[in-house]
């Protein structure tokens, strides 16, 4: 059986949209089967759903109900890891200022074009398959105009950020 992970968008950051790993695992298992959970971000590894967007919605709507957390659930397999990972385009950026945003879907047209306006000094962006890939300047996400309004905006689709330490470490997991 293939391994995926579903992403969660913006759970347990700055004390917001809190949602307890273990409680998250026993409230997903009836749904999923084996389900183990990676850091506190909203990383579910579990086997690849038969019907991926079912799963996706069933899972946004358990968290809605047991955690009051209404998040998009982006669902990434083994291979698509695999894919964005070797596909990004910045080989000299920094593992930890580097970051895959995993979108829902296809990015609105004109997207990037709308984000290039919205760079600091030191930021690249790129647009791979259904990955924005974004290497932060020195300042990393501290100091970015790329707030999550504003890609929303420009991309029209949700999406969710790790960095490739992070992609790395799923890529591992979902093997």
């Amino acid at each position: 059986m293939t391994r995926s992970v579903m992403l969660l968008r913006a759970v347990n950051v700055s004390g917001r949209n809190l949602v307890p790993m273990g409680r998250l695992r026993e409230v997903l298992a009836p749904e999923l089967g084996e389900v183990s959970t990676y850091i506190a971000s909203g990383n579910i590894v579990c086997d690849e759903p038969d019907y991926p967007a079912a799963a996706c919605a069933r899972v946004r709507a358990l968290i809605s109900a047991e955690f009051g957390v209404d998040t998009p659930v982006i669902l990434r397999t083994h291979e698509a890891l695999v894919r964005a990972e070797n596909s990004h385009p910045f080989a000299d950026a920094s593992d930890k200022l580097l970051h895959a945003m995993f979108l829902e879907g296809p990015a609105s047209p004109g997207a990037v074009a709308a984000l290039e306006q919205r760079l600091v000094p030191g930021e690249r962006i790129a647009l791979t398959g259904e990955e924005l890939w974004i290497a932060y300047s020195e300042g990393g996400v501290h100091s970015t105009k790329l707030t999550k309004a504003v890609l929303d905006r420009a991309l029209g689709v949700a999406g969710t950020a790790r960095n490739l330490r992070t992609v790395r470490k799923l890529v591992e997991l979902t093997a």
